[in-house]
């Protein structure tokens, strides 16, 4: 694993910790429902560096 990976999934486990931190906070279910979105997007994004593949190939 590269420093490069370490510094993606580092960073993508902070975002989902933030994002985490918003939904327990949510003043409506609008934004539970768009904060649970970007949780499993960020999961999904973490999921593919984990196992080595490139997650920008999931958006094309």
């Amino acid at each position: 694993m590269t420093e490069l990976q370490r510094l993606l999934i580092r960073g993508s486990e902070k975002v989902i910790s933030h994002y985490q931190f918003l939904l327990d906070t949510a003043k409506s279910e609008h934004e539970r429902e768009l904060f649970k979105r970007r949780i499993e997007k960020e999961r999904q994004m973490l999921n593919d560096l984990l196992q080595g593949s490139d997650p920008s190939a999931r958006a094309a």
